[in-house]
């Protein structure tokens, strides 16, 4: 048994991993929870890795818990049934008497009611639990991830995005947040609306990445119709159109186009600045030889 740890699921993602991170600089035991523990070698050294399944049974919810007194909690995307999925891992917690949860919610979520993030929070609000909502705008990753090949290939950006602004945030900034929350008190029952300190238009973006790399990245900026023939004619299924069509129609709103200093006043120290993101992470577009 582990005392006084935090139990983090995802822990090898994006953002998880920012969160165990960030967590180990401040000397908390981590438990991470895994689907495969083939991915255990991923993680850092001291890290205790358990196998964990949203869906499992509630004893075996509760066994997995065991020894944690916190939990970061983060809906994987192929979820969307969270009543069956997540509430029995919050539930479990509760029985567990988990003394903080901290779940990564959505920009924004409190006004739209369709998302699965909003019943969550909704959820953990009803049962009363000791909760922590970050609520994040877009990550700066998603450029070294989802859209990294055709920059690297093809040193184009192409999403339907228009002239809109984005004050996009680094993964690795969320871990911070939460390992801050998770460490100094005053954080449960609050909810945090977490953005960059720039906001930048696509064009910005890929001037920036032009600079950094040293070779030039354009911003194709399609139409919604040619972008989503573009996902269709890659075998993209039509749920993970149908979200990226929602996504890009309220980036072009510009409702994720606000910074704000949430991380600098919750870590003391600034969000991370895109040209600094580029640099750290410059391989991830690095043409193939």
């Amino acid at each position: 048994m582990v005392p006084d740890s935090v139990f983090v699921t995802g822990a090898t993602g994006i953002v998880g991993r920012g969160v165990v991170d960030a967590l180990l600089t401040k000397g908390v035991k981590v438990i991470a929870g895994l689907r495969d523990q083939g991915s255990a070698h991923c993680l850092p050294d001291g890290v205790e890795a358990r196998t964990f399944n949203f869906g499992a049974g509630a004893k075996e919810l509760e066994d997995v818990l065991e020894g944690a007194d916190r939990l970061f909690l983060m809906r994987p995307p192929q979820i969307a049934d969270v009543q069956s999925q997540l509430f029995p891992v919050i539930d479990a917690g509760n029985r567990r008497g988990i003394r903080q949860t901290v779940f990564l919610s959505l920009q924004g979520v409190q006004y739209n009611k369709a998302t699965p993030h909003h019943a969550v929070e909704e959820y953990m609000r009803q049962i009363d639990v000791p909760y922590t909502f970050l609520r994040p705008n877009f990550f700066m990753q998603n450029l070294s991830t989802t859209y990294a090949a055709e920059i690297r290939e093809r040193g184009e950006i192409y999403v339907p995005a228009g002239r809109s602004f984005t004050a996009f945030i680094d993964a690795r900034d969320i871990g911070r947040v939460a390992a801050t929350t998770f460490t100094e008190s005053g954080h449960t029952r609050k909810a945090y609306t977490l953005s960059g300190e720039q906001s930048l238009t696509y064009r910005n973006i890929a001037r920036t990445m032009t600079d950094v790399l040293g070779r030039h990245i354009t911003y194709a900026r399609p139409s919604e119709t040619d972008y989503l023939a573009h996902l269709a004619a890659q075998g993209q299924p039509e749920g993970y159109i149908d979200v990226q069509k929602m996504i890009y129609r309220i980036v072009r709103l510009n409702i994720s186009a606000i910074p704000n200093r949430a991380i600098r006043q919750l870590t003391g120290t600034p969000a991370t600045t895109f040209a600094d993101f580029v640099r750290d992470n410059r391989s991830a577009w690095t043409p193939q030889r």
